[in-house]
């Protein structure tokens, strides 16, 4: 009986190693170094799925032999792709233009093992109430959302800034579409449970 390779979250992201430390299945965590500039024209979907592969590929260059996922999230505001705010002005802004509309927050997943290549898409609908300015100076104030797409955390007190979530993968709206990753693990030759 072999050893199982060892398994690479390409991410610093501590919402992705969060929900990896679900599958409990041992991993370590590699920074992927990936220029995460968007091309000019480039849609939010093909951004994700782009920088999640690089990710993945970027890590897996590093370590020959492993198993390594790469993950990227990019919210969509009626066809602009918005990113990680990083300040509270910027938090402001994006959820004052997302108050009472529908944004779609593409997460993209991918594998890349010896022999094998996966990615795979979770889009994920979520449609903001229609936030008055005080309600966001209070949510921003009390959770401070600055390292995430889109400036609200559905799993904490975010989730009172939201009408709806549509989602097939419920993991994808906090960074890591778990149904898709495993799949895709499987699909690499891993045993999950």
């Amino acid at each position: 009986m072999s050893a199982a390779p060892l398994l690479i979250l390409g991410s610093t992201s501590r919402y992705r190693r969060e929900l990896l430390e679900r599958l409990r299945l041992p991993f370590e965590v590699h920074r992927p170094e990936v220029d995460e500039t968007p091309h000019p024209g480039e849609a939010s979907a093909a951004l994700a799925a782009r920088l999640a592969l690089a990710k993945a590929r970027a890590v897996a260059a590093r370590f020959p032999g492993a198993v390594v996922i790469g993950s990227d999230q990019v919210a969509d505001l009626g066809g602009t792709p918005i990113g990680k705010p990083g300040t509270h002005e910027n938090a402001v802004a994006q959820l004052r233009a997302m108050r009472g509309r529908e944004v779609v927050f593409q997460t993209a997943v991918a594998v890349v093992a010896p022999g094998y290549a996966g990615q795979a898409l979770a889009p994920v609908r979520v449609r903001f109430r229609a936030l008055d300015d005080a309600e966001i100076e209070r949510y921003l104030r009390a959770e401070e959302p600055y390292d995430c797409a889109g400036s609200a955390k559905s799993e904490g007190l975010g989730i009172s800034l939201l009408d709806a979530i549509e989602s097939d993968d419920p993991t994808a709206l906090v960074g890591l579409p778990l149904i898709r990753t495993c799949a895709l693990l499987r699909e690499a030759g891993l045993q999950i449970p």
